[in-house]
């Protein structure tokens, strides 16, 4: 292993890229974790026709190029290493050279619904692999409807381009891989995958987030402008790199998503599962990361008020008096996590005169579910919270964070960042330093 020296710590340049549904963006940190330059590109709207969600992958490369040009040209120092995460579950075949066989199907693509009944058949009950969403019903679908003639392997979003970087096809991440129905307990593919009647060998090796996959290859460090000894560093999904830049990782810690639904994560010293109420884990090297999401959320919030009230609003709020009104807020009908009925009404009722009254009786009541869901999660066999870490729009409201604080009693943390790329530029960091052999000194220690 090459030595890291005081000097190639001081110069070392870590790049996240998430690639999310409308966009590119990319994230650049020093050693110690502080931002040294971010860059977003637009990507076009996805296609659409009913439950059919497709995109042109090359979208995403020329946006990845265009990114990494722009930050290129913005630091002091070449960058080191490069890790990519993507929307979970987006899925495509390519050939042996890794050109795309067709069109992406997209995260919410739902047509895999006769592939998803043959899951539900076959599958345990825990796999995260079940749904018309999966990347598993999707392979089933694309493996029926494309010509079998060249094709080599089934890539997600992220996987394909760390392969554009670096050649390799043949890799995706623990993360990424649990909806493709991979056993992150046995650290395998199950052998009710291996029965489903495809070519194997169609499946990436699966390795954990961070782990150092390969090198630039010399055309694309010529075409972009890098240095040919960047490292390209295994990655994970959006939402996993949206939890790892909060800072939370010890366990105990949790973050909250409080954006048009409500999202919680919490760090587990063990897995659990619970798909009767949507709840799986995902394994974060020697822990777990386990997690629900409500329907529940910030969309109810814009069914009532504009921004600009919110806004107005908020000042007015008075957190440490509670209104009593006790909803179950919902945009329509259905609820998933903490409870699983899909013909759960909406609470709305009753509604005060005063708007400030029913906003704060609103933020109550998502507090509170919010709070259930993390009793939900312990129910399960994870641990209750002792931190918070709160993300999305919501975490700017002081009084929401009074409401919640009171409710769950646990502290409230600010996260380190919000955005996915920072969470996934630290697992460039964590793969560069893992690769290596740290070469110890006074004023390097806790980095």
């Amino acid at each position: 292993m090459t030595p890291i020296t005081q000097m190639t710590l001081t110069t070392a340049i870590f790049v996240g890229i998430d690639i999310g549904t409308s966009g590119c963006r990319g994230c650049a940190i020093d050693i110690r974790g502080q931002v040294l330059a971010e860059h977003h590109v637009v990507l076009p709207t996805l296609k659409r026709r009913g439950v059919e969600v497709e995109q042109n992958p090359q979208l995403w490369w020329a946006a990845l190029t265009a990114v990494l040009t722009q930050l290129r040209d913005r630091l002091p120092h070449p960058i080191t290493a490069i890790s990519i995460d993507g929307t979970s579950a987006t899925v495509l075949l390519v050939d042996k050279e890794g050109i795309p066989l067709g069109p992406a199907l997209m995260y919410n693509d739902a047509r895999a619904s006769q592939e998803a009944e043959h899951i539900h058949q076959v599958g345990p009950r825990d796999s995260g692999a079940h749904g018309a969403s999966s990347s598993l019903a999707k392979l089933l679908w694309l493996l029926k409807n494309t010509d079998p003639n060249g094709v080599c392997h089934v890539l997600h979003q992220a996987d394909w381009l760390a392969g554009k970087l670096t050649g390799r096809f043949d890799i995706s991440d623990e993360n990424n891989c649990l909806k493709l129905g991979y056993d992150p307990m046995a650290r395998d593919w199950p052998t009710w995958v291996l029965g489903l009647g495809f070519d194997i060998s169609l499946l990436p090796q699966v390795q954990p987030p961070s782990t150092p996959i390969a090198t630039l290859t010399e055309h694309v460090a010529k075409q972009i402008g890098l240095s040919p000894e960047t490292i390209i560093v295994s990655g994970t999904t959006d939402s996993i790199a949206a939890f790892l830049a909060t800072g939370a990782e010890q366990v105990g810690e949790a973050a909250t998503s409080l954006g048009s639904t409500l999202a919680l994560k919490i760090v587990s010293d063990k897995p659990v599962f619970s798909p009767a109420y949507g709840v799986y884990s995902h394994r974060l090297w020697d822990k777990w990361l386990a997690g629900g999401a409500s329907n529940s959320g910030g969309a109810v919030l814009l069914k009532y008020f504009t921004p600009s009230e919110l806004e107005t609003m908020t000042p007015h709020l008075q957190p440490e008096k509670s209104t009593r009104l006790a909803y179950y807020p919902l945009v329509s009908v259905g609820e998933r996590f903490p409870i699983a009925n899909p013909k759960r009404a909406p609470c709305l009722e009753p509604r005060p005169a005063d708007d400030v009254i029913f906003f704060q009786g609103l933020l109550e009541s998502i507090a509170r579910i919010e709070a259930e869901g993390y009793q939900r999660l312990q129910s399960l066999g994870a641990p209750y919270p002792k931190t918070v870490y709160t993300v999305g729009g919501g975490a700017k409201n002081a009084a929401w964070t009074h409401i919640r604080q009171n409710l769950m009693g646990v502290q409230m943390q600010k996260p380190r960042h919000t955005e996915a790329a920072y969470g996934t530029a630290l697992l460039a960091k964590r793969g560069f330093l893992s690769g290596k052999t740290v070469k110890r000194c006074k004023n390097l220690e806790g980095l």
